[in-house]
């Protein structure tokens, strides 16, 4: 006798099965945040808030993408230290690095792959004091190393510029980081011309209690395909305390306002973020 097939609806499910446990245990680490780390907590919430802060992290991301054509996914890991360099009394060098760890099946249709993605390391030259008029700013390098495998990287070193700007007040935040990358070596067989320009608007409201409810649009124009990728993302995230060590906990939704033809409609994002304030 042939087993029965099992339907798209009862696979998808499948796949997102371990992921129901996770929006059950996030929200349960919120009690573990006691009263008296709340100004802490607030003043964190805010660092996170602002990608140029002179704050150690390291944010692991897991992103889940769906819709694509074929019944395809995609899973990835993003492992995004990020470690501020005083390099004079006025100036600051903030160091961030996107590191993608990623299954995927069907995104290329038939085939699946698993590896790492091309590591992304920008560096930022930032003013340790704030503007005058209150505005945050910094500007440097962004690189492109491949260290992708099973085709999962684009086989060539990129560079290029990156500029965020933005301001805070009490308890908002909106600005822009925005970099562009173009391909500047590379001979493999599976080698990829890329310039893609990456504009990511934001914004952010604090709660007490090291709570935020962000927003923003991670969108990227790929000049050779002269295609956007529109992934609006809404999230919230909460600052707390497990035994000694101080955490951010985020869970989103996202859904594309635009993709390339057959690309994903729908995502969701849980990210855990080690922190080490100073």
């Amino acid at each position: 006798m042939s087993a029965m097939p099992f339907s798209s609806s009862a696979a998808r499910a499948l796949r997102l099965r371990p992921l129901l446990g996770a929006a059950f245990i996030l929200p349960a680490l919120a009690g573990l945040s006691p009263p008296v780390w709340a100004q802490d907590a607030d003043a964190l919430a805010k660092k996170l808030s602002n990608p140029v802060a002179a704050l150690i992290s390291v944010p692991l991301q897991y992103n889940y993408d769906d819709g694509y054509a074929n019944d395809g996914y995609r899973h990835a890991l993003n492992i995004q230290p990020v470690a501020p360099f005083s390099i004079s009394p006025e100036w600051n060098v903030i160091s961030r690095t996107i590191l993608p760890v990623a299954y995927q099946k069907n995104v290329i249709p038939g085939t699946d792959q698993a590896g790492l993605g091309d590591l992304t390391q920008s560096f930022f030259f930032s003013p340790k004091e704030t503007g005058p008029s209150g505005i945050v700013w910094g500007i440097g390098p962004a690189l492109l190393l491949p260290t992708g495998t099973d085709d999962l990287g684009a086989d060539t070193w990129g560079a290029g510029p990156t500029f965020v700007l933005l301001k805070q007040d009490a308890s908002w935040t909106y600005g822009a980081l925005v970099n562009h990358i173009s391909d500047i070596a590379g001979s493999g067989s599976r080698r990829r011309d890329i310039s893609n320009t990456f504009v990511q608007p934001f914004l952010a409201k604090a709660f007490s209690g090291g709570r935020t409810l962000a927003f923003n649009i991670e969108s990227t124009y790929d000049w050779k395909a002269r295609q956007w990728t529109l992934p609006l993302n809404i999230q919230y995230s909460k600052v707390t305390r497990l035994g000694s060590q101080m955490i951010s906990y985020q869970g989103g939704v996202r859904a594309y306002l635009d993709a390339p033809a057959g690309g994903p409609d729908w995502g969701i994002r849980f990210t855990v973020t080690l922190l080490y304030p100073r």
